[in-house]
Protein backbone atom coordinates (compact mmCIF):
# COMPACT_ATOMS: atom_id res chain seq x y z
CA UNK A 1 0.00 0.00 0.00
CA UNK A 2 0.77 3.61 -0.41
CA UNK A 3 2.50 6.09 2.65
CA UNK A 4 0.06 9.03 2.40
CA UNK A 5 0.80 12.32 3.81
CA UNK A 6 -2.72 14.52 4.14
CA UNK A 7 -1.64 18.28 4.32
CA UNK A 8 -4.74 20.29 5.00
CA UNK A 9 -5.23 23.31 6.58
CA UNK A 10 -7.76 21.72 9.37
CA UNK A 11 -8.25 18.07 10.11
CA UNK A 12 -9.47 17.21 13.35
CA UNK A 13 -9.87 17.66 16.77
CA UNK A 14 -11.32 21.18 15.06
CA UNK A 15 -15.37 20.61 14.98
CA UNK A 16 -16.06 22.03 10.51
CA UNK A 17 -17.03 19.48 7.93
CA UNK A 18 -13.39 19.55 6.16
CA UNK A 19 -11.72 18.80 9.20
CA UNK A 20 -14.46 15.82 9.96
CA UNK A 21 -13.92 15.16 6.21
CA UNK A 22 -10.37 14.44 6.37
CA UNK A 23 -10.25 12.61 9.56
CA UNK A 24 -12.73 10.13 8.57
CA UNK A 25 -10.83 9.72 4.92
CA UNK A 26 -7.24 9.35 6.91
CA UNK A 27 -8.74 6.32 8.90
CA UNK A 28 -10.57 4.66 6.25
CA UNK A 29 -7.47 5.10 4.30
CA UNK A 30 -5.09 3.55 7.10
CA UNK A 31 -8.23 1.23 7.47
CA UNK A 32 -6.95 -0.36 3.76
CA UNK A 33 -3.54 -0.58 4.54
CA UNK A 34 -1.85 2.82 4.02
CA UNK A 35 0.51 4.51 6.03
CA UNK A 36 -1.13 7.74 6.89
CA UNK A 37 0.57 10.98 9.03
CA UNK A 38 -1.35 14.20 8.66
CA UNK A 39 0.62 17.39 8.76
CA UNK A 40 -2.55 20.90 9.55
CA UNK A 41 -2.93 23.60 12.19
CA UNK A 42 -3.77 23.52 15.51
CA UNK A 43 -7.65 23.73 16.25
CA UNK A 44 -8.44 27.49 14.98
CA UNK A 45 -12.39 27.30 13.95
CA UNK A 46 -14.07 25.69 16.22
CA UNK A 47 -13.32 24.18 19.92
CA UNK A 48 -14.72 20.45 20.67
CA UNK A 49 -14.04 19.87 24.29
CA UNK A 50 -15.05 16.25 23.66
CA UNK A 51 -12.57 15.85 20.56
CA UNK A 52 -10.00 17.16 22.30
CA UNK A 53 -10.35 15.14 25.47
CA UNK A 54 -10.14 12.30 22.81
CA UNK A 55 -7.26 13.78 20.59
CA UNK A 56 -5.55 16.15 23.10
CA UNK A 57 -2.32 18.18 21.66
CA UNK A 58 0.88 17.97 22.71
CA UNK A 59 4.43 20.31 22.13
CA UNK A 60 6.69 19.16 19.38
CA UNK A 61 8.42 22.16 19.01
CA UNK A 62 7.42 23.77 21.71
CA UNK A 63 4.05 25.71 20.85
CA UNK A 64 5.01 26.38 17.34
CA UNK A 65 4.12 22.74 16.43
CA UNK A 66 2.54 20.24 18.25
CA UNK A 67 1.77 16.54 17.68
CA UNK A 68 -1.67 14.64 18.42
CA UNK A 69 -2.72 10.74 17.65
CA UNK A 70 -5.64 10.28 16.04
CA UNK A 71 -6.68 6.44 16.15
CA UNK A 72 -2.88 5.84 15.58
CA UNK A 73 -2.22 8.18 12.32
CA UNK A 74 0.65 10.89 13.72
CA UNK A 75 -0.66 14.46 13.47
CA UNK A 76 1.29 17.37 13.43
CA UNK A 77 -0.34 20.50 14.04
CA UNK A 78 1.06 24.13 13.27
CA UNK A 79 0.12 27.00 15.56
CA UNK A 80 -2.67 29.22 14.05
CA UNK A 81 -4.59 31.88 16.17
CA UNK A 82 -8.32 31.27 16.43
CA UNK A 83 -10.32 32.59 13.75
CA UNK A 84 -12.01 35.52 14.31
CA UNK A 85 -8.88 37.74 15.28
CA UNK A 86 -7.14 40.76 13.29
CA UNK A 87 -6.75 40.08 9.89
CA UNK A 88 -3.50 40.95 9.73
CA UNK A 89 -2.40 38.26 12.49
CA UNK A 90 -4.35 35.82 10.56
CA UNK A 91 -2.39 36.99 6.88
CA UNK A 92 1.24 36.09 8.92
CA UNK A 93 -0.16 33.28 10.87
CA UNK A 94 -1.07 31.25 7.39
CA UNK A 95 2.28 32.30 5.45
CA UNK A 96 3.56 30.52 8.78
CA UNK A 97 1.69 27.69 8.63
CA UNK A 98 2.77 27.08 4.70
CA UNK A 99 6.72 27.93 6.04
CA UNK A 100 6.62 25.20 8.80
CA UNK A 101 4.01 22.50 7.20
CA UNK A 102 6.47 22.86 4.34
CA UNK A 103 9.95 22.45 6.18
CA UNK A 104 7.91 19.64 8.61
CA UNK A 105 6.94 17.61 5.29
CA UNK A 106 10.75 17.90 4.15
CA UNK A 107 12.36 16.80 7.22
CA UNK A 108 10.11 14.74 9.10
CA UNK A 109 10.88 10.72 8.58
CA UNK A 110 7.56 10.15 6.77
CA UNK A 111 8.87 9.75 2.97
CA UNK A 112 5.30 10.27 1.38
CA UNK A 113 4.40 8.22 -2.13
CA UNK A 114 1.09 10.76 -2.74
CA UNK A 115 0.32 13.81 -1.07
CA UNK A 116 -3.19 14.52 -0.66
CA UNK A 117 -4.22 18.26 0.21
CA UNK A 118 -7.57 19.92 0.41
CA UNK A 119 -8.34 23.53 -0.29
CA UNK A 120 -8.71 26.26 0.44
CA UNK A 121 -6.76 27.94 1.00
CA UNK A 122 -5.49 27.88 -2.81
CA UNK A 123 -1.66 28.47 -1.47
CA UNK A 124 -1.89 25.57 0.04
CA UNK A 125 -1.52 23.63 -3.16
CA UNK A 126 2.07 25.56 -3.18
CA UNK A 127 2.87 23.53 -0.33
CA UNK A 128 2.28 20.86 -1.35
CA UNK A 129 3.70 21.16 -4.77
CA UNK A 130 7.31 22.01 -3.16
CA UNK A 131 7.15 19.17 -0.50
CA UNK A 132 6.20 16.37 -3.49
CA UNK A 133 9.11 17.53 -5.56
CA UNK A 134 11.27 17.25 -2.56
CA UNK A 135 9.77 13.71 -2.11
CA UNK A 136 9.71 12.83 -6.08
CA UNK A 137 5.82 12.28 -5.43
CA UNK A 138 2.43 13.45 -6.60
CA UNK A 139 0.31 15.42 -5.26
CA UNK A 140 -3.71 15.37 -5.32
CA UNK A 141 -5.39 18.75 -5.20
CA UNK A 142 -8.56 18.22 -3.53
CA UNK A 143 -10.81 21.18 -4.51
CA UNK A 144 -13.31 22.01 -1.99
CA UNK A 145 -13.32 25.58 -3.41
CA UNK A 146 -12.70 27.46 -6.46
CA UNK A 147 -10.67 29.78 -5.08
CA UNK A 148 -10.52 32.89 -6.28
CA UNK A 149 -14.03 33.25 -7.56
CA UNK A 150 -15.39 32.71 -4.47
CA UNK A 151 -13.86 36.01 -2.94
CA UNK A 152 -14.29 37.58 -6.25
CA UNK A 153 -17.89 36.53 -7.00
CA UNK A 154 -19.01 38.41 -3.40
CA UNK A 155 -17.16 41.16 -3.64
CA UNK A 156 -14.59 40.96 -1.43
CA UNK A 157 -12.10 40.61 -3.95
CA UNK A 158 -12.20 43.73 -6.41
CA UNK A 159 -8.70 44.51 -7.37
CA UNK A 160 -7.71 43.84 -10.66
CA UNK A 161 -4.22 43.05 -10.19
CA UNK A 162 -4.63 41.06 -7.24
CA UNK A 163 -7.22 38.77 -9.03
CA UNK A 164 -4.89 38.06 -12.16
CA UNK A 165 -2.23 36.82 -9.90
CA UNK A 166 -4.52 34.71 -7.62
CA UNK A 167 -6.10 33.21 -11.17
CA UNK A 168 -2.28 32.41 -12.33
CA UNK A 169 -1.66 31.04 -8.72
CA UNK A 170 -5.06 28.96 -8.93
CA UNK A 171 -3.82 27.66 -12.78
CA UNK A 172 -0.53 26.67 -11.48
CA UNK A 173 -1.33 24.91 -8.72
CA UNK A 174 -3.78 22.47 -11.28
CA UNK A 175 -0.85 22.27 -13.49
CA UNK A 176 1.11 21.02 -10.80
CA UNK A 177 -0.83 18.42 -9.45
CA UNK A 178 -0.79 15.23 -10.97
CA UNK A 179 -4.65 14.74 -9.97
CA UNK A 180 -7.48 17.15 -9.15
CA UNK A 181 -10.49 16.00 -7.24
CA UNK A 182 -13.66 17.89 -7.53
CA UNK A 183 -16.71 17.72 -5.08
CA UNK A 184 -19.09 18.52 -8.22
CA UNK A 185 -19.19 18.52 -11.99
CA UNK A 186 -19.89 22.18 -11.91
CA UNK A 187 -16.23 23.06 -10.34
CA UNK A 188 -14.55 20.69 -13.22
CA UNK A 189 -16.66 22.32 -15.83
CA UNK A 190 -14.46 25.27 -14.23
CA UNK A 191 -11.70 23.40 -14.47
CA UNK A 192 -12.34 22.34 -17.91
CA UNK A 193 -12.49 25.68 -18.75
CA UNK A 194 -9.48 26.36 -17.36
CA UNK A 195 -7.57 24.16 -19.99
CA UNK A 196 -6.84 21.45 -17.45
CA UNK A 197 -6.64 18.09 -19.36
CA UNK A 198 -9.79 15.67 -18.86
CA UNK A 199 -7.66 12.63 -17.71
CA UNK A 200 -6.48 15.31 -14.70
CA UNK A 201 -10.22 15.72 -13.28
CA UNK A 202 -11.72 13.34 -10.89
CA UNK A 203 -15.07 13.99 -9.45
CA UNK A 204 -15.29 12.67 -6.14
CA UNK A 205 -18.10 14.11 -4.02
CA UNK A 206 -17.72 15.06 -0.54
CA UNK A 207 -19.20 12.01 2.19
CA UNK A 208 -20.77 11.74 5.09
CA UNK A 209 -20.55 8.95 7.71
CA UNK A 210 -24.30 7.29 7.85
CA UNK A 211 -23.56 5.49 11.43
CA UNK A 212 -22.80 8.74 12.91
CA UNK A 213 -25.31 10.62 11.11
CA UNK A 214 -28.60 8.24 10.96
CA UNK A 215 -32.25 9.28 11.49
CA UNK A 216 -32.99 9.44 14.94
CA UNK A 217 -36.50 10.57 17.19
CA UNK A 218 -37.72 14.16 16.77
CA UNK A 219 -37.72 13.66 20.89
CA UNK A 220 -34.66 13.33 22.10
CA UNK A 221 -32.04 14.85 24.66
CA UNK A 222 -31.47 17.88 22.48
CA UNK A 223 -34.91 19.10 21.79
CA UNK A 224 -35.86 18.39 25.39
CA UNK A 225 -32.70 20.78 25.81
CA UNK A 226 -33.87 23.91 24.06
CA UNK A 227 -37.81 22.92 23.82
CA UNK A 228 -37.92 22.19 20.52
CA UNK A 229 -39.86 18.95 20.58
CA UNK A 230 -43.49 20.51 20.17
CA UNK A 231 -42.50 23.16 17.74
CA UNK A 232 -42.12 23.23 13.96
CA UNK A 233 -38.67 24.02 13.43
CA UNK A 234 -36.18 25.36 10.67
CA UNK A 235 -32.46 25.17 11.50
CA UNK A 236 -29.23 26.03 9.79
CA UNK A 237 -25.89 24.49 11.55
CA UNK A 238 -22.27 25.76 10.49
CA UNK A 239 -20.48 28.53 9.64
CA UNK A 240 -22.20 32.20 9.49
CA UNK A 241 -20.20 34.23 6.93
CA UNK A 242 -20.64 36.08 3.85
CA UNK A 243 -20.59 32.88 1.61
CA UNK A 244 -23.75 31.75 3.40
CA UNK A 245 -26.17 34.74 2.56
CA UNK A 246 -27.83 33.87 5.64
CA UNK A 247 -30.02 36.95 6.03
CA UNK A 248 -32.57 35.73 4.12
CA UNK A 249 -32.99 33.44 6.48
CA UNK A 250 -33.70 36.19 9.27
CA UNK A 251 -36.20 37.77 6.40
CA UNK A 252 -38.18 34.50 6.32
CA UNK A 253 -38.29 34.27 10.03
CA UNK A 254 -39.60 38.01 10.24
CA UNK A 255 -42.76 37.32 7.08
CA UNK A 256 -43.39 33.99 9.29
CA UNK A 257 -43.36 35.92 12.88
CA UNK A 258 -46.92 35.36 13.32
CA UNK A 259 -46.98 32.03 12.69
CA UNK A 260 -47.13 30.48 16.55
CA UNK A 261 -46.23 27.32 15.12
CA UNK A 262 -42.74 27.91 13.05
CA UNK A 263 -39.79 28.43 14.85
CA UNK A 264 -35.75 28.95 13.62
CA UNK A 265 -32.43 28.00 15.42
CA UNK A 266 -29.37 28.76 13.74
CA UNK A 267 -26.44 26.83 15.52
CA UNK A 268 -22.76 28.24 14.67
CA UNK A 269 -20.10 30.84 14.65
CA UNK A 270 -18.61 33.00 11.93
CA UNK A 271 -18.03 37.02 10.78
CA UNK A 272 -21.69 37.54 10.16
CA UNK A 273 -23.21 35.99 13.21
CA UNK A 274 -22.87 39.15 14.96
CA UNK A 275 -24.65 41.07 12.37
CA UNK A 276 -27.53 38.21 12.02
CA UNK A 277 -28.15 38.28 15.88
CA UNK A 278 -28.49 42.25 16.02
CA UNK A 279 -30.87 42.40 12.81
CA UNK A 280 -33.21 39.62 14.41
CA UNK A 281 -32.84 41.78 17.61
CA UNK A 282 -33.78 45.29 15.50
CA UNK A 283 -36.89 43.23 14.23
CA UNK A 284 -37.96 42.20 17.35
CA UNK A 285 -37.97 38.61 16.34
CA UNK A 286 -39.50 35.39 19.32
CA UNK A 287 -39.37 33.05 16.81
CA UNK A 288 -35.26 32.31 16.40
CA UNK A 289 -32.40 30.94 18.31
CA UNK A 290 -29.01 31.44 18.48
CA UNK A 291 -26.44 28.85 19.55
CA UNK A 292 -22.59 28.31 19.30
CA UNK A 293 -21.43 25.12 17.20
CA UNK A 294 -22.24 21.80 19.02
CA UNK A 295 -20.16 19.33 19.44
CA UNK A 296 -20.20 16.35 16.65
CA UNK A 297 -21.29 13.87 18.85
CA UNK A 298 -24.40 15.80 19.39
CA UNK A 299 -25.08 16.67 15.38
CA UNK A 300 -27.20 13.80 14.87
CA UNK A 301 -29.51 14.60 17.91
CA UNK A 302 -29.73 18.07 16.29
CA UNK A 303 -31.27 17.19 12.95
CA UNK A 304 -33.97 14.56 14.15
CA UNK A 305 -34.58 17.73 16.27
CA UNK A 306 -35.83 20.04 13.59
CA UNK A 307 -38.92 19.73 10.74
CA UNK A 308 -36.74 20.46 7.53
CA UNK A 309 -32.65 22.30 7.40
CA UNK A 310 -31.55 25.16 5.35
CA UNK A 311 -28.87 25.18 3.03
CA UNK A 312 -27.70 28.73 1.57
CA UNK A 313 -25.33 29.72 -1.14
CA UNK A 314 -24.64 33.56 -1.21
CA UNK A 315 -26.08 35.34 -4.85
CA UNK A 316 -23.09 34.64 -7.47
CA UNK A 317 -21.25 31.88 -5.46
CA UNK A 318 -22.78 28.67 -6.62
CA UNK A 319 -20.88 27.44 -8.99
CA UNK A 320 -17.88 27.63 -6.41
CA UNK A 321 -18.42 24.63 -4.37
CA UNK A 322 -21.05 22.91 -2.79
CA UNK A 323 -21.85 22.66 1.02
CA UNK A 324 -21.48 19.35 2.34
CA UNK A 325 -23.16 19.86 5.20
CA UNK A 326 -26.11 18.85 2.81
CA UNK A 327 -25.14 15.13 3.00
CA UNK A 328 -25.26 15.02 6.87
CA UNK A 329 -28.74 16.36 6.79
CA UNK A 330 -30.01 13.78 4.06
CA UNK A 331 -28.23 11.21 5.93
CA UNK A 332 -30.61 12.06 8.89
CA UNK A 333 -33.16 11.93 7.00
CA UNK A 334 -34.54 15.45 7.03
CA UNK A 335 -36.00 17.43 3.92
CA UNK A 336 -33.72 20.25 2.77
CA UNK A 337 -34.65 23.67 1.87
CA UNK A 338 -32.15 24.95 -0.54
CA UNK A 339 -31.54 28.63 -1.20
CA UNK A 340 -29.15 28.68 -4.43
CA UNK A 341 -29.19 29.57 -7.74
CA UNK A 342 -31.50 26.99 -9.79
CA UNK A 343 -28.49 25.64 -11.94
CA UNK A 344 -26.06 25.41 -9.15
CA UNK A 345 -24.74 21.58 -8.36
CA UNK A 346 -26.80 22.21 -4.92
CA UNK A 347 -29.79 22.48 -6.57
CA UNK A 348 -29.19 19.68 -8.74
CA UNK A 349 -28.44 17.26 -6.14
CA UNK A 350 -31.33 18.46 -4.22
CA UNK A 351 -34.04 18.01 -7.59
CA UNK A 352 -32.25 14.44 -8.57
CA UNK A 353 -32.64 13.00 -5.22
CA UNK A 354 -36.00 14.68 -4.20
CA UNK A 355 -34.73 15.22 -0.42
CA UNK A 356 -35.95 18.72 -0.28
CA UNK A 357 -36.81 22.10 -2.57
CA UNK A 358 -34.61 24.95 -4.17
CA UNK A 359 -35.62 28.28 -3.98
CA UNK A 360 -33.73 31.37 -5.60
CA UNK A 361 -31.11 32.90 -3.67
CA UNK A 362 -32.44 36.15 -2.39
CA UNK A 363 -35.53 35.29 -2.41
CA UNK A 364 -36.97 35.81 1.15
CA UNK A 365 -40.75 35.38 0.17
CA UNK A 366 -40.47 32.30 -1.60
CA UNK A 367 -38.58 30.86 1.32
CA UNK A 368 -40.98 31.67 3.40
CA UNK A 369 -43.89 30.09 1.38
CA UNK A 370 -41.80 26.72 1.19
CA UNK A 371 -41.59 26.44 4.94
CA UNK A 372 -45.31 26.95 5.15
CA UNK A 373 -45.84 24.34 2.31
CA UNK A 374 -43.16 22.27 4.47
CA UNK A 375 -45.47 22.91 7.54
CA UNK A 376 -49.20 22.03 6.03
CA UNK A 377 -47.40 18.94 3.84
CA UNK A 378 -45.48 17.40 6.69
CA UNK A 379 -46.20 13.63 5.26
CA UNK A 380 -44.77 15.04 2.03
CA UNK A 381 -42.13 16.36 3.35
CA UNK A 382 -41.03 13.64 5.44
CA UNK A 383 -41.07 11.65 2.35
CA UNK A 384 -38.47 13.65 0.52
CA UNK A 385 -36.53 13.29 4.02
CA UNK A 386 -36.50 9.27 3.71
CA UNK A 387 -35.71 9.70 0.16
CA UNK A 388 -32.26 12.01 0.62
CA UNK A 389 -31.39 9.20 3.31
CA UNK A 390 -31.86 6.59 0.36
CA UNK A 391 -29.69 8.25 -1.93
CA UNK A 392 -26.96 9.31 0.30
CA UNK A 393 -26.36 5.41 1.39
CA UNK A 394 -26.70 4.36 -2.22
CA UNK A 395 -24.25 7.24 -3.16
CA UNK A 396 -22.63 9.45 -0.87
CA UNK A 397 -21.26 7.11 2.06
CA UNK A 398 -18.27 7.64 3.71
CA UNK A 399 -17.03 3.89 2.66
CA UNK A 400 -18.42 4.35 -0.88
CA UNK A 401 -16.28 7.54 -1.04
CA UNK A 402 -13.57 6.62 0.67
CA UNK A 403 -12.58 3.18 -2.06
CA UNK A 404 -12.62 5.54 -5.05
CA UNK A 405 -9.33 7.88 -3.39
CA UNK A 406 -8.09 4.71 -2.18
CA UNK A 407 -8.47 3.13 -6.02
CA UNK A 408 -7.05 6.98 -6.80
CA UNK A 409 -4.06 6.62 -5.00
CA UNK A 410 -2.81 3.06 -5.61
CA UNK A 411 -3.15 4.31 -8.89
CA UNK A 412 -1.33 7.61 -8.89
CA UNK A 413 1.77 5.63 -6.94
CA UNK A 414 1.67 3.03 -9.40
CA UNK A 415 2.19 5.77 -12.42
CA UNK A 416 4.76 7.10 -10.32
CA UNK A 417 6.50 4.21 -9.12
CA UNK A 418 6.88 3.37 -12.99
CA UNK A 419 7.99 7.24 -14.16
CA UNK A 420 10.94 6.58 -11.05
CA UNK A 421 12.39 3.20 -12.76
CA UNK A 422 12.75 5.00 -16.38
Amino acid sequence: MSRVLILSLIFRPDNVSTAQIMGDLALDLKNRGHDVFVITTKPHFNDDVEALAIQPLYTHWGKLLQKSNYHDIKVLHVWMPRKGKSKLLRIIAWLGFHAVSTLAGFFSQFQPDVILSPSPPLTIGISAALVGMWHKCPFIYNVQEIYPNVAVNLGVLRNTFAIRCLQGLELFVYNKAKALVVISEGMANHIRARGITENKIHVIPNFVDVEDFRPLPKVNAFSRRYDLHEKFVISYAGNMGAPQGLEILIEAAHLLRNEKRIYFLMMGDGSEKSSLIEKSQHLKLTNITFLSYQPYSLMAEAYAAVDASFVSQAPGTSKDGIPSKVYRIMACARPVIACTDPDSDLALLVAKTDGGVVVPSGDSPALANAIKQALFQREVWLEKGLKGRIAILKEYSRSTISERYHRLILELQKQNDKKLTL
